[in-house]
């Protein structure tokens, strides 16, 4: 199947995943049907339990769904890919590989000559602030130096989606700020399609270009809307975005089917 210029870049029609129990099956995902142009930044909200995870390790193709189609680009999903870069809460990168090598870890898979693998890895390491760290193994960063050198390893796979599953929870409040900020400004120059989950109501609506809030029991999307009170902002200033008047507005909108959710 050829994707056409009209086609959505990322598509998900009838999805829905249970799993097997011994009383039988236990439906996590309901029916969904969801949509993402190509270049969209995505942000995903919902209480636990709602099927955030399990919605992006459909796209990621770790699980497959239950019922449905998932494609990309008018091809279907059948197991993860390089095009889809997928970055976790926890640093997974490899302890006994250097910094550098981690991030060169995919490329070398792919036989791509050392040369020309080690000066994207250069440029990425710069891209993230960690060129004077490549020789370091993972154990030696901070948290945030981490989730950088995480970024910096899916990017050098040039993936067209990046698949984001809470990557900033676990740091301190100065330090998610300010990588919020530098992944706002590499999706701003590289304008890749992002779906990214959190449980940050204020880093969806700083971050997103469209905001869905997902219920539970079984997972599906009860609010979608595009961040359009961002129009004529500049996304990198953080105060300017929360001093918009539709920041506020949102915020409450948001947080009302966030709570509607918890109580159902």
């Amino acid at each position: 199947m050829t994707a056409s210029r009209d086609e959505h870049w990322v598509t998900l029609t009838g999805v829905s995943k249970s799993y097997p129990g011994a009383h039988g099956a236990t439906q996590v995902l309901a029916p969904t049907d969801l949509t993402l142009e190509s270049g969209e930044f995505l942000c995903v909200v919902g209480p636990s339990g709602c099927g955030k995870t399990t919605l992006l390790n459909i796209l990621a193709g770790f699980i497959e769904p239950t019922e449905g189609y998932a494609h990309v680009d008018g091809r279907p999903i059948t197991g993860p890919d390089p095009d889809r870069g997928v970055v976790f809460q926890q640093s997974n990168l490899y302890p006994w590989l250097s910094v550098r090598q981690n991030v060169e870890f995919g490329p070398k898979l792919r036989g791509v000559p050392r040369r020309r693998r080690a000066a994207a890895a250069d440029r990425l390491l710069a891209m993230v602030g960690l060129d004077h760290l490549g020789a370091r193994k993972p154990y030696e960063l901070s948290g945030g130096q981490q989730q950088r050198a995480q970024i910096a390893r899916v990017l050098i796979n040039d993936p067209q989606i990046i698949l984001m599953d809470e990557p900033f929870a676990a740091l301190d409040a100065l330090t998610r700020e300010k990588l919020q900020g530098e992944l706002l400004a590499l999706w701003r120059e590289r304008r890749k399609t992002v779906l990214f989950v959190t449980h940050s109501i204020d880093e969806a609506l700083l971050l997103g270009t469209r905001v869905i809030v997902m219920g539970a029991r079984p997972g599906r999307v009860i609010y979608d809307r595009a961040a359009s009170f961002k129009e004529g902002l500049d996304y990198a200033s953080f105060a300017a975005v929360r001093a918009a008047p539709g920041f506020a507005t949102m915020r409450d909108e948001v947080s009302e089917h966030i709570f509607a959710a918890q109580a159902a």
